[in-house]
Order: structure tokens, then sequence, then C-alpha cells
């Protein structure tokens, strides 16, 4: 990202406007790129938009709390309140936008009501986004996490992204909410505008990581490793049981000590068992 958009101190909303437009064009031009992991980018962010959606309900999970919600959930098992946000944001990020797959990950929102939502935003994409932020809060003022999720999608809309990136949901603080009109569009600028900031720089980290991974993986000779590399480079977080590949948990099990051991993925609970484990 240009230093002087990270540097910048924006003094009025023309300026707050031009430094929110530059971010973005900077993070559309990271995201063409192939070396850019698209899949774990998008889990990644979605872990922190899930965790600051639950925060402005007022819950006190946070996305380590998140992670083993969905990570070890089982058949015919219930996420809670928590997880099954965080279980939105997964399937909202997972799949090309349309009403139908945004209509999956919000199964109590109704189908029709999602396209008048994404209808009410017009114009460039900031300001799109933000008039459906504040056309869904009004209807559902105490679901900030489907307002939030379909603002997302509105602005991916609007930019040509094929998938929903979170940006907004990452920044934007719970007495943002509360505003409207040129409030809200200047609330989401400032959000956008050191969000796509941060996204770059996760970009860029994951860039580093997911290439230290490629690097070692002919040095991995496990049956089944070539699946199970392709399962870290597309889910934040991986039980060694999900390692399906590899045949037997104890197999597993060794894999992902193996990898930790090459510097390769990480161990992400700091538990000696239940463990999750990632780039």
């Amino acid at each position: 990202m240009p230093s002087w958009v990270t540097s910048t101190r924006p003094e009025t909303p023309e300026d707050v406007a031009f430094l929110s437009g530059a971010a973005l064009a900077h993070l559309h031009l990271v995201l063409s790129r192939d070396e850019v992991p698209q899949t774990l980018l998008r889990e990644r962010l979605a872990l922190r938009a899930a965790a600051a959606c639950v925060t402005h309900q007022g819950r006190p999970e946070r996305a380590p709390d998140l992670r083993d919600a969905v990570a070890f959930l089982q058949p015919g098992d219930e996420a809670g309140p928590a997880g099954e946000v965080y279980l939105a944001w997964c399937g909202a990020v997972a799949r090309p936008i349309s009403v139908k797959a945004l209509d999956r990950a919000l199964p109590n929102v109704e189908t029709h009501q999602i396209a008048a939502w994404l209808d009410a935003g017009q114009g460039a994409p900031v300001p799109r986004a933000a008039s459906v932020l504040q056309a869904v809060l009004a209807d559902r003022p105490r679901d900030p996490a489907a307002a939030l999720l379909l603002a997302e999608a509105a602005l991916a809309q609007a930019l040509g992204w094929s998938h929903v990136l979170p940006l907004l949901a990452l920044g934007l603080k719970r007495t943002d909410l509360g505003k409207s009109d040129d409030e809200m569009r200047l609330a989401c600028h400032r959000t956008i505008a050191a969000a796509a900031i941060e996204a770059t720089r996760e970009a860029a980290d994951l860039m580093r990581r997911t290439a230290r991974l490629m690097g070692v993986a002919p040095k991995l000779r496990a049956k089944g490793a070539e699946d199970a590399v392709a399962l870290f480079l597309s889910q934040d977080a991986v039980a060694p049981a999900a390692l399906t590949s590899l045949r037997s948990d104890r197999a597993a099990r060794r894999f992902c000590d193996r990898l930790v051991e090459l510097g390769a993925v990480r161990e992400l609970t700091g538990r000696d068992t239940f463990r999750l484990y990632g780039i």
C-alpha cells in the first residue's frame, strides 16, 4: 500500500473518500495476483468480521471461541448464537455472490428481502454499501451481522468482485451503526480506508506463509499429503481429524506436528489436546 495512503490523516470528507478509493484500488490490484490465496484470505477476514459482529451483539465470545465452535462441529450439533454468526460469514465468503448464496448464508432472512435490500444501494461502491447497511438496520436493528454481511456483498458487487471480502465489519464500531446518511457514508469511507490497508497486509502475509508451505510440501512423504496441504491452503483452521486423506488420527497429528517443525503451519490454540492448525 503506498505510504501516502497509509500515513495521510484526512481532514475533510472529500479527503476521506479519496483515500478510501485509493486504498480500494490498490487492494483490487493485490487481489488480482495469482499468488494471493484468495479463499484463505476471505476465511481469515471472515473470522475477524464474525468476531466484530458478536461483539456488537454484546456477547463475550472472541475469535478463538468462534474457531472452536465451528471447527469441532459435528453433524446434528448446533453452533450456538455466536457460532451461527461465524457460519454465516463463512458461507457468505465461500460462494460467488448471488441472492441464492446469501440466502443460504442467512437462512433466517427471506430471499425476496435480501434482493430488496441489495437494490436499496445505488451509485458508487461505498455509498451503495452504506445505503444497504442503513436499509437493513432500519428493518432489523438487532441484527448487525446480517446488515454488515449484506453491505459487504453490495460493496463487492459494485467493485466487480466475485466474492464477498469482509472490510466494513472489520472496523465499523457499534456507535457507527446508529448513524445515517452522510454520517454513515463517512464512517464507511473511514472504515474501508483502514480495512483495505489491513487486508492488503494480510494478503502479503498469507502469500509468504503459503509460499513457505508449498516450499516444504515436496518433503512430505505421507500418503494423502497433497490433499492435506490443499486443505491448509483453503481453511483458516484445520483440526487433525479433518485430514481424512491421511487415513488415521495418529497419522494426521504427526503430519501437523511435522508441518509445525518445518515452520509451515502454526498451532492456533495453545492447548495440549483438541488442537487446531493453520498457516
